[in-house]
């Protein structure tokens, strides 16, 4: 009997190619959307969670707190000095070690140099995380001051092979280190990769400032694993008032935070986790099942709209004997034939589109087939996609009248079935109008973030890392570089001025009160030229200058920072910074330094000869490359054993924008997929309609109805069905949206416009798609369609 009536399904999937090509090819565009998605989701959730001790790994967090105890915000950094006071006083840290953020370094071997990402850590960070090692010993690797450790693919650009134990290798042209490990390469769902390690004594030696202990400066990562048995809860409890302790002008708590949970839940308010990433995660997997349901629905409205040339094989059937259980049966087969063919369909499409998603969203997912999982979530998609999409038909078309069936008069206009194809198609459209309203919000977002304004100019912008000989060198590359005209302006300062990488507080000030102590201002130290060549705004003052001796210690302030100061003339006031009392000279308009969606926070800039970064303005006039080559040329000239790193402002500014424009891509893109799809399942329906009435439109035809008549009335049902659906749906994505603005300090509105627009998009899609077939049926010749059999 199975062998029956797998033949059947088979011969009448063959007979009726067109309705199996949609349906598969609409199963499977869903089913690829669902795999993409689930993979991104797992890759996202799957974050620091690889290694052994991954649920005993926490990071120290640390509240700001106010005059009353409140917390102002909350940072991931910590002091140098936290780690060695943890490991004294609480039995329950096993071990631990302090990182520092991702720098590009210099490691040359020979004639060969290039630039790795790397970090200095304490030995212990290689007990935190067990990398899997292709040489050396992880208990050892970094005991050796002069030690590096590499990864795989960091050794084979350095050396050509991985087999490189014990070989040397000059660090930042300064030192000659020894590789003591290497190891795999790390997947990219980690917080802290890197391409190469170096011990925590080598950034000491390198460095004066990590060598002076200091509770008052919060610079540096702090890693911790926890005794197993430990309650993570009552363990911070007993970290209230640690800092405190150790000095008494801190006002802040330190935590300790699971670093499995701080890329999905690593947003902070008022002290508490409110979320972060796993909003986006939980868009994504609501995303995927959203669009795999609406391949299901659209499968059962092609299913049903396919009865009418089968109503006489259920009538047959049921005459010679067939029970209902029979027909469901041969009806689910059927169905997950289609599901079965559409599965290998899109694991052909996901295998030529996995690499394409990776570029487009910077990440490295694959689909691993020896991991049984995998084959266990496809396996439960195909019985639950061939269940779903194979139900409605089974149970709806098994139940008809057998007079009815052989007679060819099958009543779709009364009962329950019409009125839950119409919903299913309501439900498919107020999805992907969702989906269009989502992806016209984020867009206008992305739009409404770049279009702030930066305070500065940063078209023509470059900057390079200062480094080498570049730091006693630098008036020569100054002076060089304007000379060739190549550049307008050049300054150096401790950051770049398009991330945010230094605060301040316990500045003092004439009226301050005791709690304006606690404010945290961002700061950049700089010397001449800054406000030149960044063209930041300046509304009173100057600039440094070398023509003023004081100027070496003098401030500028933002226009925020005057606020916060409440300064009434504050060209000449005098700050306490660091101690020392120094005069303003300059107040200029807000910088968007950090995150471009939050209000910019005080700044002042002093001047310091501390320098991470050289920053140049391109002169307008020359041209973008024949200026570019005469930089690179002039700094390896001065430079020669660096690498010319040159990066452009916009480009850095573009780079923060990652979070929001992934969503907008994908937004987009599975949007227009599940657009596609529903579209199907509206063309299902329009033809069964149109089936089901083509002799009602033949007499009217006859009667002399028009074809823009005729069209008319085919397609009016299916208008009122979209309708609804945009009734139904724009509220709820205003809703969504709305909440999802909110997390945006700076955001834009939400405009009636953009919901119209929603609509008139989706309505003109709808209209496109209903037109053919209608138009069709509006040409038939009446004779050939009043015949009777």
């Amino acid at each position: 009997m199975f062998k029956l009536n797998l033949k059947i399904a088979w011969r009448n999937l063959w007979k009726n190619k067109t309705y199996a090509a949609i349906n598969i090819s609409g199963l499977a565009i869903g089913l690829t959307s669902c795999l993409l998605l689930m993979l991104y989701a797992t890759y996202e959730w799957g974050y620091d969670k690889q290694f052994k001790n991954s649920p005993h790994i926490y990071q120290a967090m640390i509240n700001l707190n106010d005059q009353k105890g409140g917390v102002i915000r909350t940072i991931d950094q910590s002091q140098n000095v936290m780690l060695a006071s943890l490991k004294e006083e609480f039995p329950d840290v096993v071990y631990g070690a302090r990182v520092t953020n991702l720098y590009q370094r210099l490691v040359a071997n020979g004639e060969e140099s290039l630039k790795l990402d790397s970090r200095y850590v304490d030995a212990d960070f290689l007990r935190l995380f067990n990398y899997d090692f292709i040489s050396g010993n992880p208990n050892k690797a970094l005991n050796d001051p002069n030690s590096i450790v590499l990864t795989e693919t960091a050794a084979k650009r350095i050396f050509g092979k991985t087999d490189v134990l014990n070989q040397k290798v000059r660090f930042e042209n300064q030192v000659d280190l020894k590789v003591t490990a290497v190891i795999k390469d790390l997947p990219t769902n980690v917080t802290y990769g890197f391409e190469s390690l170096t011990t925590w004594s080598l950034y000491e030696s390198l460095n004066q400032w990590p060598k002076k202990p200091n509770w008052g400066s919060h610079d540096y990562y702090t890693l911790l694993k926890l005794n197993e048995h430990t309650n993570i809860t009552a363990f911070n409890a007993k970290l209230k008032g640690f800092v405190g302790r150790h000095f008494s002008k801190a006002k802040e708590d330190v935590f300790l935070y699971p670093l499995t949970k701080l890329h999905l839940y690593g947003t902070f308010l008022n002290g508490k986790g409110i979320g972060g990433n796993i909003t986006q995660v939980q868009l994504f997997v609501g995303l995927a099942i959203g669009i795999l349901l609406i391949a299901c629905i659209n499968f059962m409205n092609l299913a049903t709209a396919s009865t009418q040339g089968r109503a006489k094989e259920i009538g047959v059937k049921k005459t010679m004997g067939a029970s209902r259980a029979d027909l469901i049966f041969q009806f689910m087969i059927e169905s997950f034939i289609l599901t079965l063919i559409s599965i290998l369909f899109s694991i052909i499409i996901l295998e030529f589109s996995l690499p394409m998603f990776n570029r487009l969203l910077g990440i490295e997912i694959i689909f691993d087939y020896l991991n049984p999982v995998n084959w266990m979530l496809i396996f439960s998609v195909l019985i639950i996609t061939g269940f779903i999409s194979g139900s409605y038909p089974s149970f709806y078309l098994s139940g008809f009248n057998v007079i009815q069936s052989l007679k060819k008069t099958l009543n779709f206009k009364k009962g329950y079935g019409l009125t839950f194809r119409q919903v299913l198609v309501v439900v498919q459209f107020s999805f992907s109008i969702v989906l269009i309203a989502a992806t016209i919000t984020i867009y206008k977002q992305i739009q409404f973030i770049k279009n702030t304004p930066l305070g500065y100019k940063s078209t023509g912008l470059i900057e390079i890392p200062h480094e080498g000989l570049l730091y006693e060198k630098f008036n020569l590359l100054k002076t060089r570089l304007l000379s060739s005209g190549a550049v307008v302006g050049v300054t150096q300062s401790s950051g770049s001025i398009s991330n945010k990488n230094s605060s301040i507080r316990d500045l003092g000030w004439d009226g301050m009160a005791e709690s304006d102590k606690m404010i945290d201002f961002d700061q950049i130290y700089t010397t001449y030229d800054f406000i030149k060549t960044t063209n930041v705004k300046l509304l009173a003052g100057r600039d440094f200058n070398q023509k003023f001796a004081s100027d070496t210690a003098a401030l500028l302030l933002s226009k925020k920072a005057v606020e916060v100061m409440h300064l009434k003339n504050p060209i000449g006031a005098n700050i306490l910074y660091q101690g020392v009392k120094r005069n303003v000279v300059g107040v200029f308009d807000n910088i968007v330094w950090g995150d471009p969606s939050k209000l910019a926070a005080p700044m002042v800039i002093a001047y310091a000869d501390i320098s991470d970064i050289i920053t140049m303005r391109l002169n307008p006039a020359k041209s973008l490359s024949e200026s570019i080559d005469v930089i690179d040329k002039l700094v390896k000239e001065i430079n020669p054993n660096f690498p010319v790193d040159i990066k452009f402002i916009d480009g850095l500014n573009e780079i923060k924008l990652k979070n929001e424009r992934i969503l907008g891509t994908l937004a987009n893109l599975f949007g227009c997929l599940a657009v596609f799809v529903s579209c199907l399942g509206l063309f299902g329906l329009s033809s069964f309609s149109t089936a089901q009435r083509i002799k009602e439109v033949s007499i009217r035809k006859i009667l002399g109805a028009s074809i823009t008549e005729l069209m008319a009335l085919l397609s009016l049902n299916f208008i009122k069905l979209i309708l609804i659906a945009i009734v139904i749906s724009l509220p709820v994505a205003y809703y969504i949206m709305n909440n999802w603005l909110q997390h945006f300090e700076l955001r834009t509105s939400l405009n009636l416009w953009m919901f119209a627009l929603t609509a008139t998009i989706i309505l003109l899609i709808s209209i496109l798609t209903i037109i053919w077939q209608t138009y069709y049926a509006a040409k038939t010749n009446a004779v050939e369609a009043l015949k009777y059999e």
